[in-house]
């Protein structure tokens, strides 16, 4: 993966912003939210709730994040991100009350639309064009640590300096260092061979035999993300429910991110001799195997092997969820597009956690993830079905 020293300046400056991008919002709860309950008398599901409220924001707005980004760059809707991030959570550090508390989390969702992944793979398609995969995938890189680096350092500084002060200084990281590295972004036409019309750059009309094509990545997409969702919300319970001791689930839960992020390593290295379509393939039969494993009473070996080859497969998914739109589509459409297909799986995901605690009250949570297995096979089959009219020539822009 050899590129220019600006484009891997570039890189590591947005890798670093959706490193504290993930890292402040999706796994905000997963040490402050305790320290919050206890210390305000708020329920913890609705603690817990403000990311959900931020997924479905984060949904809603996206389809306008993708049109601002085809028509005006990547720099401003980054840097608009940075802002919101550091609003939202300066407002969720003072709030008095819970109704403020959701107030903040209104703004970081609107951040989190603007300057996670799909917001980001959209700028960096249109700056480089098909040859965004690269760049694409070393992105993910960096969001795959972010468990790893905030969840030790949020408990650090909730234990020492309050959870209050903690989401200061989260506002903090955003404006200072968050917002100086976004500005980095090149301001400006794309600097892409296969640069983008003005006619065609806020076009989504399929052409011949693509409407299909979209409805099945979109539908594929969704259905990944909202198995994820579910699955980290979970995983613990998942673990504890085979009967390992609590110690044991947590040991094998954090395999999660070195699971995802090697994956991704090793798909950087040989991704580009292949389509992406074989990545999407590899994520959900990988996803499907590993809650198949879940699902039978297993020892620790089993468990320890499932959490590896799910972890894997969740990550290369959004691997291809940056690339394979580019690849399929083309470049022109591609910030559009992604805005797009973002909307129904950031709404997933803020909703499918709650209709999964209602089957878990109801049936139980082995049911559950029979449940989610059953989805996890008919995502696998539907990528095979996505396969197989790529395959016969349904699509005029195909990626090779």
């Amino acid at each position: 993966m050899s590129w220019p020293q600006e484009r891997s300046r570039l890189v590591a400056a947005l890798g670093v912003a959706q490193l504290i991008g993930w890292g402040t919002s999706f796994y905000f709860p997963g040490v402050l939210a305790a320290p919050i309950a206890a210390d305000t008398g708020w329920p913890l599901s609705a603690i817990v709730g403000g990311v959900s409220l931020g997924l479905l924001i984060a949904g809603l707005i996206s389809p306008q994040v993708g049109r601002v980004i085809a028509a005006r760059g990547g720099r401003p809707v980054l840097a608009a991100s940075a802002l919101l991030y550091t609003s939202g959570l300066g407002v969720i550090a003072v709030a008095p009350a819970l109704w403020v508390y959701f107030a903040g989390w209104i703004a970081v969702g609107a951040g989190m639309g603007a300057g996670l992944y799909d917001a980001a793979f959209a700028a960096l398609g249109r700056l480089y064009g098909t040859a965004a995969r690269g760049p694409i995938t070393a992105l993910t890189l960096f969001g795959g640590f972010a468990s790893a680096v905030f969840w030790p350092l949020g408990a650090f500084l909730a234990a020492t300096v309050g959870w209050r002060n903690t989401c200061l200084v989260y506002a903090a990281l955003h404006l200072l260092i968050a917002l100086p590295l976004v500005l980095t972004f090149p301001a400006g036409k794309s600097s892409s061979p296969d640069a983008v019309s003005k006619e065609d750059v806020t076009s989504l009309t399929p052409r011949a035999g693509e409407a299909t094509l979209m409805v099945l990545l979109a539908l594929i997409l969704t259905l990944s993300a909202g198995i994820g969702s579910i699955v980290v919300v979970y995983l613990l319970l998942i673990f504890e429910a085979k009967g390992l001791a609590v110690a044991v689930a947590v040991s094998i839960g954090t395999l999660f991110g070195p699971a995802q992020v090697a994956a991704r390593v090793i798909e950087g290295l040989f991704g580009a001799r292949y389509h992406p379509i074989w990545t999407m393939i590899a994520s959900c039969a990988a996803m499907a195997a590993g809650l198949a494993a879940m699902t039978a009473t297993a020892g620790v070996l089993v468990l320890t092997l499932a959490m590896i080859v799910y972890g894997a497969g969740y990550g290369i998914m959004w691997i291809a969820r940056g690339t394979l739109p580019l690849a399929l589509f083309g470049a022109a459409r591609y910030p559009v597009l992604m805005g797009r297909l973002a909307f129904p799986s950031l709404i997933v995901q803020a909703l499918a956690p709650f209709a999964a605690a209602l089957v878990v009250e109801r049936f139980g949570i082995d049911a559950m993830v029979a449940g989610l297995l059953a989805i996890a096979v008919v995502n696998a089959g539907l990528v095979l079905v996505l396969w197989r009219r790529c395959r016969r020539g349904a699509l005029s822009a195909s990626g090779s």
